[in-house]
């Protein structure tokens, strides 16, 4: 490891320990260099902190800026982050149908939590067509039994 893979480590080491123990202003000064740089988990970060005006003012273009790329990049938090920013109309236009391609990319992960809002979504044609077998595929797929009543 050069002291260039040493010093980007310990710097994304020292933001996420800094976001996780709640010091936003801190994490924020230590991540935004390496979300700039391309990091998925910096910018994912970056984009909850923007978003929720964590350690700095909320900024929507920002916090979408960040989500996107790290979405793109195949960070699964970020893809259901981003699902979620086109479900409920945060930071960008409501878009139903895009919620869902970043739903199901994340479903893909494994990430439980997207199934379940993928299965929800289909139920209640919450931004797209009621379709009751596909929300009872995505419910069975996230470890539920029967559709819930």
């Amino acid at each position: 490891m050069n002291n260039k893979e040493e010093w980007f480590d310990m710097e994304m080491s020292s933001g996420v320990a800094a976001f996780e123990g709640k010091h936003f202003a801190t994490a924020s000064q230590l991540l935004s260099p390496l979300a700039d740089q391309g990091n998925p988990e910096a910018q994912y970060r970056m984009a909850v902190m923007a978003q929720n005006g964590l350690g700095m003012a909320a900024n929507e273009l920002l916090a979408y800026k960040y989500m996107k790329a790290a979405a793109e990049s195949g960070l699964g938090l970020a893809q259901h982050g981003l699902g979620f920013m086109y479900m409920e109309g945060e930071c960008v236009e409501k878009n139903g149908e895009k919620a869902v391609k970043w739903f199901k990319q994340a479903a893909d992960q494994g990430l439980v939590g997207s199934m379940t809002t993928l299965a929800m979504m289909y139920e209640r044609g919450d931004g797209i067509e009621t379709d009751q077998e596909e929300a009872k595929r995505w419910y069975s797929l996230a470890g539920f039994d029967e559709m819930r009543q």
